[in-house]
């Protein structure tokens, strides 16, 4: 009666495949990591392609929050708030105010810190993105 033995199918699978769907997937997350925008909110879009150097910089978020190099300040001590990083400035003769408007928010706004600017006898720029 010669029966055959009958071969056992293996339950395992290869890794090596699992491993490489891995790699490839990490290497596209470190790549478009970069791509990310730092930016805390969209700035409005401009054809300009001036570059200016800042002294401090102004952000004004369409909730009405202003903050002065990092450190928020309350509006009714924007002036004040600036009044001091001029004075503590070491090029106080050529200081320069880059405002950082988020898209949306009240233009009267960047009047104002373009005004508070103008007494201070300072610059003001307004940041833009580029236009795609």
């Amino acid at each position: 009666m010669g029966l055959k033995k009958r071969s056992k199918v293996s339950a395992e699978f290869s890794m090596s495949s699992l491993t490489d769907i891995i790699f490839l997937l990490l290497i596209f997350f470190m790549l478009t990591s970069t791509l990310v925008r730092i930016q805390p909110f969209e700035l409005p879009k401009s054809d300009s392609k001036t570059v200016a150097s800042t002294s401090m910089v102004v952000t004004i978020e369409k909730s009405g929050k202003f903050t002065v190099n990092g450190k928020e300040v309350n509006p009714k001590d924007l002036e004040r708030a600036l009044r001091l990083d001029v004075r503590t400035s070491d090029n106080q003769e050529n200081a320069v105010i880059t405002i950082v408007a988020e898209v949306g928010t009240p233009f009267d706004e960047v009047v104002r810190v373009m005004e508070i600017a103008n007494r201070l006898k300072m610059n003001a720029i307004i940041a833009t993105q580029p236009k795609t």
